[in-house]
């Protein structure tokens, strides 16, 4: 049996129900493994510019090690990737702590809402995901948004309240 093992080896973060959500909405098999790293505003924006030409802080950088897996079954014997302990590594996520707070509090919910927002939305990334392109973008969202639900159902429940 797979799963998606998230690393972070700077502090101690509960991604465990993120992990299997992302996994299901995915339909993945394997044992996968993807790392977050965290890093200060000037450290992104370093980042951010070094990468991507882009010379502003940002709140999310994904690094893929996998190129055309998006929708695709991820089996150990086609990735090169493989690690010790039989999981493909997927990629890193950069997040800056500094956009996560203010990003929570201009939307209204907490910093580990945030948090676990724009780590789904970097593993989007790593599986292939982008929103350059319109299409790809709504594409993107309804996968971003269908495993938020899983996540936080009660958001769910209060938007169905309010309808």
């Amino acid at each position: 049996m797979g799963k998606l093992y998230i690393e972070c080896l700077e502090r101690k973060i509960k991604v465990r129900k993120l992990a299997k959500a992302v996994y299901k909405t995915l339909g993945q098999k394997a044992r996968i493994k993807a790392e977050v790293v965290f890093e200060s505003e000037d450290g992104i924006r370093s980042l951010n510019r070094d990468e991507r030409g882009i010379d502003v802080p940002t709140d999310v950088l994904s690094f893929p090690t996998l190129d055309g897996i998006k929708g695709r079954l991820l089996l150990k014997e086609e990735c090169g990737t493989e690690l010790d302990g039989g999981y493909i590594f997927i990629g890193s996520i950069v997040l800056c702590d500094e956009k996560i707070k203010e990003q929570a509090q201009e939307i209204g919910h907490s910093e580990e809402r945030e948090r676990n927002y724009l780590i789904v939305h970097g593993l989007l990334h790593l599986f292939g995901y982008d929103h350059i392109k319109e299409k790809d973008k709504k594409e993107m969202r309804a996968k971003e948004n269908e495993i938020i639900a899983l996540l936080y159902p009660e958001e769910n429940e209060e938007q169905g309240e309010k309808n």
